[in-house]
C-alpha cells in the first residue's frame, strides 16, 4: 500500500472522497486505532452495548475499511506507526478537500443568493466575509434559525449583536425548500433548499454544472469516484459548507462558536441516521438522487403503469400476497 505524502497518493484521494461523502470531521489516525481495538472487543460484546457516539464511530470505521480494498489487512498486520501514517494520509485528503471546497464556495455562494441577472444589495465582497452572516439582510435571512422571524427588528438586532446565540442544531432557513418553515410539519421541505442544490452540484458534478441540467461531468468528483447516488454524509457536508460560506466567520473551525459547524454537521447526520425517521429519509435521499443523478439506477424511477415490466411486478406481488 502506497504511503507517500503526494496529493495523488490513493489514500489521500480516497480520504478526499470519503470526507465529502461519508464523514468529514474526524481524526482518522484515532478512528483507525480505536477501530482496530474495538474489533477485538466486539468478539465478546455486541456493538449495541456501546454508546451512540461510539456506534456511529464504528459505522464510519467499517464503512472506511469496506470502501478501500486491503485496508483492513494493512492496519491489522502493520505496526502502530503504519496505522497512524495511513490515518494521516486519509486525513490529509479529507481536510484538503474540505479546504478546497470552502475556498471555492466562499465566492460561488454569492451567485446563488438572488436569481440570475440580479445583484445582491448592498453588494458583498467575494474575498472578505465580515459583511456576511447576520450583518447582511440576504445572508441573515438565510441563516436565521427556523422558527424565528428575521423580519422582526428586535430578532434581527439580537442575532446581529450575538445576544441571541445560535446553536448548530438550530437549523437555518436555507435548509428549507422555498426558504419556508412549517412548525406544524418540520419535515416539510427540509434539506431541499435551492442553495443546497447549487452547493451540491458545485462540489460533486463540477462548478460549471450549477446552472445546467444535472449531469456528472468527466471532471466532476462524483464521476471520478463512481458516485451514482446522494449519500447522507454528502448532504450533511454540503449543508455545512454552505452554512459556513454564508456566515461572517473567516476561518473554518470545528470549534467555531459562531457557526457551531461541528454540532451543525452532526445534528443533520443524527436526523438522517435515525431509524425512526427512515421513511422521510428514504424519500429525501431518493428525491436528491433523482435531482442530481437522474440517469442512475439508484434514482428508482416509477415504472410506467402500461408497461410489461409493471404487469410482471403486479402479477408477482399478487402471487406473493396469496402465498402469505
Amino acid at each position: 500500500m502506497a504511503l507517500g505524502w503526494t496529493s495523488s497518493n490513493p489514500l489521500v484521494l480516497h480520504g478526499r472522497h470519503f470526507g465529502r461523502t461519508v464523514f468529514s470531521l474526524c481524526n482518522f489516525p484515532a478512528l483507525l486505532t480505536a477501530g482496530i481495538l474495538r474489533l477485538e472487543e466486539l468478539q465478546d460484546s455486541p456493538i449495541e452495548d456501546y454508546p451512540a457516539d461510539v456506534r456511529r464511530e464504528h459505522r464510519v470505521f467499517m464503512n472506511l475499511i469496506d470502501s478501500y480494498p486491503g485496508l483492513l489487512d494493512c492496519i491489522t498486520t502493520g505496526e502502530e506507526e503504519d496505522v497512524i501514517h495511513i490515518g494521516e494520509l486519509l486525513g490529509k485528503g479529507a481536510s484538503g478537500a474540505r479546504g478546497d471546497d470552502t475556498k471555492t464556495i466562499k465566492s460561488a455562494v454569492l451567485d446563488w443568493l438572488v436569481p440570475r441577472g440580479q445583484v445582491v444589495i448592498p453588494p458583498l465582497s467575494r474575498n472578505i466575509k465580515s459583511d456576511r452572516g447576520f450583518n447582511h439582510e440576504v445572508t441573515g435571512a438565510l441563516l436565521c434559525p427556523a422558527g424565528l422571524d428575521w423580519s422582526d427588528t428586535a430578532t434581527k438586532l439580537s442575532l446581529k449583536s450575538g445576544e441571541t446565540a445560535v446553536r448548530g442544531d438550530q437549523w437555518p432557513m436555507f435548509l428549507y425548500a422555498g426558504y419556508e418553515y412549517d412548525p406544524e410539519d418540520p419535515w416539510k421541505g427540509l434539506l431541499r433548499g435551492e442553495i443546497l442544490i447549487f452547493g451540491f452540484k458545485h462540489v460533486f458534478t463540477s462548478p460549471s454544472s450549477v446552472d445546467r441540467e444535472p449531469k456528472a461531468t468527466r471532471s466532476g468528483n462524483a464521476y471520478l469516484h463512481g458516485m451514482k447516488s446522494v449519500t447522507k454524509g454528502s448532504l450533511a457536508y454540503v449543508a455545512t459548507q454552505v452554512q459556513f460560506a454564508l456566515s461572517s466567520s473567516s476561518v473554518f473551525s470545528r470549534t467555531d462558536t459562531v457557526t457551531d459547524s461541528k454540532n451543525f454537521y452532526h445534528s443533520i447526520l443524527d436526523l438522517l441516521e435515525d431509524p425512526d425517521e427512515s421513511e422521510e429519509v428514504v424519500d429525501l435521499m431518493t428525491w436528491w438522487t433523482r435531482r442530481i443523478f437522474p440517469n442512475s439506477s439508484s434514482s428508482q424511477r416509477d415504472i410506467s403503469k402500461n408497461s410489461a415490466l409493471y404487469k410482471i411486478r403486479e402479477k408477482r406481488a399478487a402471487l406473493q400476497a396469496r402465498a402469505n
